[in-house]
């Protein structure tokens, strides 16, 4: 599959998924913070499609176990055609987040587009949660906290088959990267299914190079790698402007070689950027770390390497 040094910025300026207010502020925090100057610095096409529209966030409670769930596939809805519409026009899209319930309508397109042109998908979940809640063990009824369980099956219709079919993800297409915060029962349903999560203790005791080599080993000329950056994958002493911070993630120079051995694979066909709150910030620094991460996303590095 090409890879093409086209992007597209598409802002999804909402928090209906989460838990706390504030993430429909990332899309603006990510462009202050210098996005596509940074990109375009990289000799990359960047084009900002500016910030898609959907239903105010209402901040209702849970109803039959989730918060906002005609809000939350209406946002959807408008990124998967955003999406999609970059794709198609071979461009690599980069949703600015937004909470992470994005990720649904986001890599639903992603899956749609790599059936249609017959790549392989793999998918690397940055995050600090592995994200895969249900109606039944979810503590808060928050979409955010549910995307993979919806991409791989679990969950209703309205988001399982957004894109017409179910599931999305088969889950040995996933990568989970970072993770250290699941729920109980979440832990079963995770180890039933069988994800392939390279936890923060997996990290410490082999290091993020073998991780990474691991995780990117099988990638090969026909795959689209698509990776969903949660901004809280990192530790919130570098980066506190989220709203469920954990403590204990990687350090700013892990999060760098992540991201610089995903550039040399190669393979980067969409990404998005989650969960930035600026609300929660300091002077926009997590705004722009994530920034400084994305370059070295696309091909920065202390040295030329071959």
């Amino acid at each position: 599959m090409a890879v093409h040094n086209a992007v597209s910025l598409i802002g999804a300026p909402t928090d209906i998924g989460a838990g706390t207010r504030g993430a429909s502020m990332g899309p603006e925090a990510l462009r202050v913070a210098g996005i596509g100057a940074a990109l375009a610095a990289r000799g990359l096409d960047v084009v900002d499609r500016g910030n898609l529209q959907g239903p105010f966030n209402p901040w209702q409670p849970p109803h039959e176990g989730y918060r906002h769930l005609p809000e939350v596939v209406a946002w959807n809805r408008a990124v998967m055609g955003a999406v999609a519409r970059e794709l198609d026009q071979q461009r690599v899209p980069i949703l600015l987040g937004g909470d992470h319930c994005l990720a649904i309508g986001s890599i639903t397109a992603v899956a749609r587009h790599c059936r249609e042109s017959g790549a392989r998908l793999t998918v690397l979940w940055l995050d600090a949660h592995a994200d895969f809640n249900t109606a039944a063990i979810t503590p808060s009824g928050n979409v955010h906290g549910m995307p993979v369980a919806c991409l791989c099956g679990f969950g209703p219709e309205a988001l399982t088959e957004l894109g017409g079919d179910a599931p999305q993800l088969a889950p040995g297409q996933l990568r989970q990267i970072g993770i250290r915060s699941v729920d109980p029962p979440e832990k079963r349903l995770v180890h039933d299914v069988g994800l392939d999560i390279y936890d923060m203790r997996y990290i410490d005791e082999v290091g993020m190079r073998r991780v990474m080599e691991e995780a990117l080993g099988k990638l090969g000329a026909d795959d689209h790698l698509h990776v969903s950056f949660d901004v809280d994958f990192l530790d919130p002493t570098i980066a506190p402007g989220v709203g469920t911070t954990v403590a204990g993630g990687p350090s700013y120079r892990e999060a760098q070689l992540c991201m610089e051995m995903i550039a040399d694979s190669g393979r980067l066909g969409s990404l998005d950027i989650m969960e930035l709150n600026p609300a929660l910030d300091t002077r926009n620094q997590t705004a722009l770390l994530a920034v400084d991460l994305v370059e070295s996303l696309f091909g920065k590095s202390t040295l030329m390497r071959e």
